[in-house]
């Protein structure tokens, strides 16, 4: 089995800017963003973390440099797990999106939906996945933590929650928040904790047991 901590980045410097940063170089964490992450990676200091993965964006490096220093990692970038490629729409004000006729799509019928110039939400979910199922088969056993992004995050744990993509804006991820995903050899799958920023004192990793067994 493997087990996944996913952990979106703190709160970053365009919070109060209302804008698409997408993969626009050079968004920091702010200062409540820092704190945020050097936090959650206290609160994840008990967990016995064996690789470290992080979207290559600056806010997600900066928060995944809080953990590789805790647990003596180094962070392996990997642009699958890279922001939605907003495309034509990167960098403007959501006040402004909101009045195109697209921005209905992307609230109700997001599995209908591509940027203008950048990927549809389907095509992400689906990076995503196969990038996770890989890292599943070579860290069998193991522990690994991906930092990313919030849509990232909630097109993962929809997928895996079988829940259909025009759902996903139901599923909340808050920043530096945790979900935790069990993904086991024979198929099983386990969400084990979303958008958790409580301690993890009482963490276990889950029983072969399989599902209905009853204990």
């Amino acid at each position: 089995m493997t087990l996944f901590l996913l952990v979106r980045h703190g709160e970053n410097a365009w919070v109060n800017k209302h804008r698409l940063a997408g993969w626009l170089p050079g968004v920091h964490l702010n200062k409540n963003g820092h704190r945020q992450a050097k936090e959650a990676s206290l609160r994840l200091s008990s967990v016995p973390v064996e690789a470290l993965y992080s979207s290559p964006l600056t806010r997600c490096v900066e928060t995944a440099e809080y953990f590789a220093a805790q647990y003596k990692l180094p962070i392996i970038y990997h642009q699958e797990f890279g922001e939605v490629r907003y495309g034509d729409w990167e960098g403007k004000k959501v006040k402004q999106l909101a009045k195109k006729p697209q921005w209905r799509t992307v609230q109700f019928f997001p599995s209908r939906m591509r940027f203008p110039g950048g990927e549809a939400l389907r095509e992400v979910q689906f990076r995503a996945v196969q990038a996770l199922e890989r890292l599943s088969e070579s860290h069998q056993g193991q522990t690994v933590m991906v930092v990313s992004h919030a849509d990232l995050l909630k097109l993962l744990l929809a997928h895996y929650l079988g829940t259909h993509i025009d759902l996903f804006q139901r599923i909340v991820i808050s920043p530096a928040s945790v979900s935790m995903l069990h993904l086991s050899e024979q198929g099983f799958v386990r969400v084990l904790r979303v958008n958790d920023d409580g301690p993890f004192e009482a963490l276990k990793k889950p029983g072969k047991d399989k599902p209905g067994k009853k204990k």
